[in-house]
């Protein structure tokens, strides 16, 4: 497994190996591609009784997903589902990591909680787990860079054919 640099991204966009749509050339960084907030989101209904985790826990029962036009309000120790505006492609020998960006992360804010690997051969928006962590009330703005994608080689090929192969909301 080997991280790719800017210039091994590159030729891996233009190979087809990695598809980010839409893409602007400004957001490949060193070795990482910037990923923007989309306007979809998953919140938490206002249910205040227990909800069990077991295998039939399913996140939709107590969660509704909202469209907004400008920002949407963290209060602290809130999370929300967030989608990127980016959908991201991948062959069957590379996959990816999702990470905060630090400019985010000293606010408080992550842009993932435990979902952060993306398998090889997937095809969709990624779905973020975002917390406001810090002590201010936070308003995520429609197209901020909200996290940075950082692709891997895989020793072998496989495509990840789950529940969430084709995800378009959170």
């Amino acid at each position: 497994m080997s991280i790719l640099t800017r210039d091994e991204i590159k030729k891996r966009l233009k190979s087809g190996d990695i598809i980010v749509d839409p893409l602007d050339e400004k957001n490949i960084g060193p070795a990482s591609i910037d990923m923007h907030l989309d306007k979809t989101f998953r919140v938490f209904r206002g249910v205040r009784d227990i909800y069990h985790v077991d295998q039939n826990a399913d996140f939709r029962d107590i969660t509704k997903v909202v469209k907004i036009d400008d920002y949407i309000l963290l209060q602290p120790g809130q999370m929300v589902h967030g989608l990127t505006i980016e959908k991201l492609t991948l062959s069957d020998n590379i996959a990816a990591f999702i990470e905060g960006r630090s400019s985010i992360g000293r606010l408080g804010l992550t842009a993932h909680i435990t979902a952060g690997f993306i398998q090889p051969g997937i095809s969709n928006k990624q779905v973020l787990e975002i917390n406001n962590v810090g002590p201010v009330p936070l308003a995520l703005h429609v197209g901020v860079a909200i996290c940075q994608v950082i692709f891997v080689t895989t020793v072998g090929k496989a495509k990840y054919q789950g529940k969430y192969a084709n995800q378009l909301s959170p």
